[in-house]
């Protein structure tokens, strides 16, 4: 007989039916008190393979959220995920996607997986074929599985920009966010990415060094691909006088709103002027020499080299800390090299491969609750908008001024620079991105629209 292939004779086996009968659909369906999930946290702790750790910015309301999901799926599959929002409703757009994102990836994941086993078994019922043929045809198996994920990444990040643009209670006109996504079952770790968050691993060399190596590319709009692409469907793409290092997306005519990225969730004033959601993805089969991989937003990345992040990880006084200990790093950072622009938010999450974390007590040497940490493993932790003044120490991500490109905007920085550590900001606010100008995503000016096709 031919050679028919069978997803569950893969490995897969994510969705392998059990004598309880329980369907995917049960299964979903109890996903949906999300605070009710186990080994998933997305506020500042750890789990037991990773930590997190996100810090409000000088710009006003935190709109970075992070994800990790233990026991995403079964056979060792853990979710990781960082979202940058962007505009005046950026946060709400951030903590949507972390929270949905991952149930259409499993979703996905089980549609595609079906679909080609519902093909296997009719190649197998009328395969009058030769093995020889079948097997060229079946091709690797592990290339297979490769591409059911590479399918349900696609979708997923399909379906979840076209919920935020049917959404009645979120306006992602000019709103949007970015995503980095990671799936690691067993040692192959999947990857999707759209914006300019990014993934790096810390991996040893063959002399048992530390380094870095970057996981998914900065998707910015000077990108030759992506500059193309922009401009053949009548988007423009320059970077302002002011800050001549920031290429943004305009529409063909007004010059609004300057999104800072080539792709990203939402921002549908964009769409069709070549900003997309459609995401890079990448496989990648992990090695003993790979030790950590580290997820974070553009406010890291803006301030400290991809070896820098992996140096401060690998040094940090405890795993649990390590997350913390990079943002610290950053917003130390940020205050040194440019003293006179305003931080941006920063989050990063932290995934240790031999999956293994600190003890418990570590904790209380870091700064971080008992009560935090058990809110976070049962998942009903509160929204966490951290704007906690800590101290933090290093390429950029050419994404921010300058010193000398500041001079003119030292007077606006003096004023109004400290927003006194905690959830100071209501989500109610006005949002104020250009006050005190660092870099931003979009700029404050929007498309002179009428309302009413501001809302389609």
């Amino acid at each position: 007989m031919g050679g028919c292939l069978s997803t569950s004779n893969l490995g897969l086996g994510l969705y392998e039916r059990k004598r309880n009968r329980k369907t995917f659909s049960d299964h979903v369906a109890t996903l949906q008190n999300l605070s009710s999930i186990p080994n998933r946290i997305f506020a500042n702790g750890k789990s037991r393979t990773s930590c997190i750790f996100t810090q409000q910015g000088r710009k006003g309301i935190n709109q970075d959220a992070m994800i990790v999901w233990e026991e995403f799926m079964p056979e060792d599959v853990t979710f990781c995920g960082v979202f940058d929002g962007h505009g005046p409703h950026g946060h709400l757009v951030a903590r949507k996607v972390r929270d949905l994102l991952p149930l259409k990836i499993m979703s996905s994941l089980h549609s595609c997986e079906s679909k080609q086993s519902a093909s296997s078994t009719a190649c197998c019922a009328g395969n009058l074929k030769s093995d020889v043929g079948d097997a060229e045809k079946d091709g690797d198996p592990e290339e297979t599985v490769g591409s059911l994920w590479r399918e349900a990444f696609l979708k997923s990040y399909k379906a979840m920009d076209k919920e935020l643009k049917s959404c009645p209670n979120l306006d992602c006109f000019c709103s949007g966010s970015t995503a980095i996504t990671i799936v690691k079952q067993g040692s192959n770790l999947y990857m999707g990415s759209i914006g300019d968050s990014r993934a790096i691993l810390g991996s040893k060399d063959s002399n048992d060094s530390m380094v870095a190596v970057q996981l998914t590319v900065d998707l910015k709009p000077d990108l030759p691909r992506e500059a193309e692409r922009i401009k053949r469907c009548k988007g423009r793409v320059f970077a302002l006088q002011d800050e001549p290092e920031v290429p943004r997306v305009w529409l063909p005519f007004d010059d609004a709103p300057g999104l800072a990225m080539a792709r990203a969730f939402g921002d549908f004033c964009l769409k069709e002027y070549g900003v997309i959601s459609i995401p890079e993805f990448s496989h990648r089969i992990l090695t003993e020499r790979d030790k950590f991989i580290v997820l974070a937003s553009d406010g890291v990345w803006d301030v400290l080299s991809n070896e820098e992040v992996v140096e401060i990880v690998a040094s940090a006084p405890t795993r649990s800390s390590a997350a913390r200990t990079l943002v610290d790093s950053a917003a130390r950072e940020w205050k040194t090299k440019y003293p006179t622009s305003k931080m941006d938010d920063c989050a990063v999450v932290c995934l240790f491969l031999d999956g293994k974390i600190d003890a418990e007590s570590d904790y209380d040497d870091q700064g971080f609750s008992s009560v935090t940490i058990q809110s976070n493993h049962s998942g009903n932790a509160a929204e966490s908008d951290d704007g906690q003044n800590s101290e933090p120490s290093f390429q950029r991500n050419n994404t921010v001024r300058s010193r000398e490109e500041n001079d003119a905007y030292k007077r606006l920085t003096v004023e109004g620079e400290v927003l006194n550590g905690e959830n100071s900001v209501h989500e109610d606010q006005n949002w104020s991105g250009l006050e005190g100008v660092t870099r931003v995503n979009s700029l404050v000016q929007l498309p002179r629209f009428s309302e009413e096709r501001s809302r389609t």
